[in-house]
């Protein structure tokens, strides 16, 4: 066995021993069995709050549902109230009272969610759907520090612990990168270029890392384990209760810190669904814009031609639906049956065969529109082939193809493509020919942003005017910087193509995690 040989085979040993000493480091570290507790509804002397009960009732996974049972429980404390006007529970409201208003000592995860409630009411209040954010990176960065303030709060408790020794952590890591230095030392042996061995020497360490950076997080301590025990007991008395499950909101007037203990543990599904700290609804938006909160519906054309076209773009556009259109209209018009149609009637020739030619005549002449457009690539390409393919099994006979292919003049269904897709050219022009003129002012306030996929495409802009409570998204273009959510602006559109032609700064939006600072007054 030569030298480079042994230093391959000795990185794939250690590779298996790395992997062997993770899964025995799992096994260690896994959590102990929580053992339930007799049911009660006895919360202790001095119980955790239900955002630590959170972490505990969820296998120190996660802190699901812990922002809104803190906001429940800082209810049950009277910070803030609950209300709920009518029958339908996602009317209801939350407002600060003044208690919550003399912010009284309160644990950093608690602040969080009461300055979060606060920065979202107008005049003291908001709906609870409010509460939810518009932006899904600021919602995820929220709920982020929020789980690290809880996690932080459990481990001072004694409830909880990291689940690697830090020592341990950092053997793994250096360890996961020791097999790729001899894959590396390999290749540069074997003759390779250090760009190609340096690749072949990071690439084992990209899995292990990815498994290490899975497997951190908490596990529990004894006291833990004891204390999970002694609410799984609340929750069984919780779930002995029929109608807690769909208990809303307002209902924690009456049930006190039970509602908060029973949304952390998982018996609610109601009052969980409600108070979210999430991205909220993509689709429906409470906005206060205009000084009075209200549900904003959105619609976001997807499917509409030319949404977020320049004009020039609107140009290659209607020029290669017009050329597809005329590469239709010619081969309907010019086709003949002998094209397609041999002379023996059993010719094996595929290049003979009607469905073929039929196919060949339709699928060139989209894909001359897409190239002419703009739109052609390898997938278009593959589309296309596949697309022909049907009309190269047509045999002898009276099938769909062949019966078309001997068909005098055009047929129904190339008079109906040609026709649709030379409504599409004009439309295309149309909108290039409007696109020119002075764009529109609007004003308003940034309700949601939302990218699209495809590099360079227009992102949504969903604005609230103020006057409706039905909104269409706007496109705003990728290079576009300095507006966020929340931010109330000075909009140049395109009603053509909804396209935002420029955007003014009229106020910043509110500094990431709303604690409440004064937003500085910006234009630009």
């Amino acid at each position: 066995m030569t030298h480079i040989e042994q230093l391959y085979w000795g990185g794939a040993a250690l590779i298996v021993l790395w992997l062997v000493v993770f899964g025995f480091s799992l096994a260690v570290t896994r959590n102990g069995v929580v053992t339930p507790g007799p049911a009660t509804q006895e919360l202790g002397d001095e119980p955790e709050s239900p955002a630590v009960v959170s972490l505990l009732g969820n296998g120190w996974r996660g802190v699901e549902h812990a922002a809104a049972a803190t906001l429940l429980d800082l209810a049950a404390r009277g910070l803030v109230e609950l209300r709920q006007p009518g029958d339908d529970p996602a009317r209801s409201s939350v407002h600060v009272t003044e208690a919550g208003r003399a912010a009284p000592m309160l644990l950093s995860y608690e602040r969080r969610v009461l300055d979060r409630v606060s920065a979202r009411a107008v005049n003291g209040a908001a709906p609870i759907g409010a509460i939810a954010f518009r932006d899904v990176k600021r919602a995820a960065a929220w709920n982020a520090e929020l789980r690290k303030e809880i996690i932080g709060e459990a481990r001072l408790r004694g409830l909880s612990r990291f689940r690697f020794a830090p020592w341990l952590v950092s053997a793994l890591m250096f360890g996961a990168f020791v097999p790729g230095a001899l894959f590396t030392v390999a290749a540069v042996m074997g003759g390779h270029n250090l760009r190609a061995a340096l690749a072949v020497g990071v690439a084992p360490a990209l899995p292990l890392m990815f498994l290490l950076g899975k497997s951190l997080g908490e596990r529990a301590t004894p006291r833990g384990l004891e204390r999970a025990g002694h609410w799984a007991g609340l929750r069984s008395w919780l779930t002995a209760h029929e109608d807690f499950a769909r208990l809303p909101p307002a209902a924690v007037t009456v049930w006190d810190r039970y509602l908060a203990y029973g949304t952390a543990l998982g018996v609610t599904t109601l009052t969980s669904r409600l108070l979210g700290f999430d991205s909220g609804d993509r689709r429906r938006v409470w906005s206060s814009y205009g000084g009075t909160w209200r549900p904003v519906r959105i619609r976001y054309p997807r499917l509409r031609p030319g949404f977020g076209g320049s004009a020039v773009h609107l140009l290659y556009l209607a020029s290669g639906a017009g050329v597809a259109a005329a590469g239709l209209c010619a081969f309907a018009v010019l086709r003949q049956p002998d094209w397609s149609v041999g002379i023996e009637a059993h010719s094996e020739g595929a290049w003979r065969q009607p469905g073929l030619v039929l196919s060949a005549g339709w699928v060139g002449s989209v894909l001359l529109g897409l190239v002419v457009a703009g739109k052609f690539s390898r997938w278009t390409l593959l589309v296309g082939f596949l697309a022909m393919m049907p009309g190269n099994f047509e045999r002898d006979g009276h099938g769909w193809f062949t019966d078309a292919a001997a068909h005098e003049g055009p047929l129904p269904g190339e008079l109906a493509a040609t026709v649709v897709v030379g409504a599409l050219a004009v439309y295309f022009l149309v909108l290039a020919c409007l696109e020119r003129r002075e764009p529109d002012m609007i004003t308003g306030e940034v309700l949601r942003m939302e990218s699209r996929k495809g590099k360079g495409a227009a992102r949504f802009l969903v604005l609230d005017e103020g006057d409706t409570d039905l909104t269409t998204a706007w496109a705003l273009p990728a290079a576009s910087q300095g507006i966020a959510t929340g931010a109330r602006v000075r909009l140049g559109v395109s009603r053509g193509t909804r396209t935002i032609r420029s955007a003014e700064l009229l106020r910043a939006a509110m500094p990431e995690g709303d604690r409440l600072k004064p937003a500085k007054q910006q234009a630009s």
